[in-house]
């Protein structure tokens, strides 16, 4: 560039040095960037605001984290925070008319993990959230069990092989093809997952180990035959049944997953044209 007789914009030369580093480091707190920049925490936030404001920035409600955008770049459909970014408002929206918690989870190897939650809002519940990254049961939670019933008859195959040959405590139901081909089919009639009777939160421990006292439903986020990942809700058990949470706010978790699938497929659609997802 020419040597322009100009003075630098100090106050966009800090804006783009804070979305360098969570470029850098991906996701970080308030704290870790001040940290990391230097500039006062009253500074940042009027950063990140309008950062946010603009699309390049969104914070993760499980955490508080700030993280760069990912609707600027050409990403794969898989990725996780990608997800998590498009569902973020959706799930807040969510706990706005439900005020159960959720979760937004996605498929690994041989569990589900957690991307996005909107615990911290959910004003009917005072139980610990699931921290981001928490592993959930494939065979036992409502979750893995959406996720099993509506993914690709091969990709369920895999996963079940997989778990079998691990041999993973609180998966023997790979192990017993009836019972899980009734789940699967059972599953997808009423188009929603339950999760198992004897499932208590625990990743491998039963109820009777280890009891959250709740109840939940999930269903999953589907674009051109995947299950790119799935949303729940939770409740406490001692308040209501699976049915009635189904009959009040079923509708209600429907909607948020057609909410995610419809901007999943606008951004699919946009990167298979050749377009920049923030193009067009």
């Amino acid at each position: 560039m020419r040597n322009y007789k100009v003075k630098p914009v100090e106050s966009l030369s800090r804006g783009l040095r804070v979305l360098q580093v969570l470029q850098e480091v991906r996701a970080a707190s308030l704290h870790d960037l001040h940290l990391a920049t230097g500039i006062p925490k009253s500074t940042l936030t009027r950063i990140l605001y309008t950062a946010h404001r603009q699309g390049l920035v969104w914070q993760r409600m499980a955490d508080g984290a700030f993280l760069p955008s990912h609707t600027l770049h050409r990403v794969p459909l898989d990725d996780a925070d990608w997800l998590g970014e498009i569902a973020s408002p959706v799930l807040a929206r969510l706990s706005e008319r439900v005020r159960w918690p959720s979760v937004l989870s996605v498929p690994r190897l041989d569990y589900l993990e957690v991307v996005e939650t909107n615990s911290r809002r959910a004003s009917f519940d005072d139980i610990r959230a699931k921290p981001v990254s928490f592993r959930v049961n494939l065979l036992r939670s409502a979750s893995g069990r959406a996720y099993l019933a509506f993914c690709p008859d091969r990709e369920r195959e895999a996963v079940l092989r997989r778990l079998r040959e691990r041999d993973l405590p609180g998966h023997e139901l790979a192990s017993q093809p009836e019972a899980l081909h009734r789940i699967v089919q059972a599953t997808r009639r009423q188009g929603y997952a339950v999760r198992s009777a004897d499932f208590g939160g625990h990743y491998s421990r039963t109820r009777a180990e280890h009891d959250d006292g709740r109840l939940s439903v999930a269903m999953p986020i589907r674009l051109e035959g995947r299950v790119l990942g799935c949303i729940n809700l939770t409740w406490r058990m001692k308040v209501m049944t699976v049915a009635e949470m189904a009959r009040r706010h079923l509708d209600d978790l429907r909607g948020a997953v057609a909410a995610v699938e419809q901007r999943a497929g606008e951004v699919s659609r946009r990167l298979r044209d050749g377009v920049g997802v923030n193009e067009g």
